[in-house]
């Protein structure tokens, strides 16, 4: 409640045979809002996001918690930096979309 967390999302293009052709790391910050303790409770018996990290779901109520997100691909918050993966794969020669 009204601090920051940091989270990292690593992602890897591999080529044949397993050899790796890009690596990328995506770092997004969260802002929280200042959160009474009943809407902490509120969320956590309606979301139940015991398996996420940080404890919430950005693609769900979680994202009522925040005050802003920064990030240069904010699909990397909820487990794939697809702007990136995107770019990967173009530039490894595939035809997108």
């Amino acid at each position: 409640s009204g601090s920051s967390v940091h989270f990292h999302t690593g992602c890897a293009l591999l080529g044949a045979h397993g050899a790796i052709r890009l690596v990328h790391l995506d770092t997004t910050t969260v802002f929280f809002r200042t959160l009474g303790q009943q809407e902490i409770e509120r969320y956590v018996q309606r979301e139940q996001p015991f398996d996420c990290a940080g404890g919430f779901r950005a693609e769900g109520l979680g994202i009522a918690l925040f005050e802003s997100i920064e990030s240069v691909d904010p699909t990397a918050l909820i487990g794939l930096p697809l702007i990136w993966l995107a770019g990967a794969l173009r530039r490894a020669g595939f035809v997108l979309p």
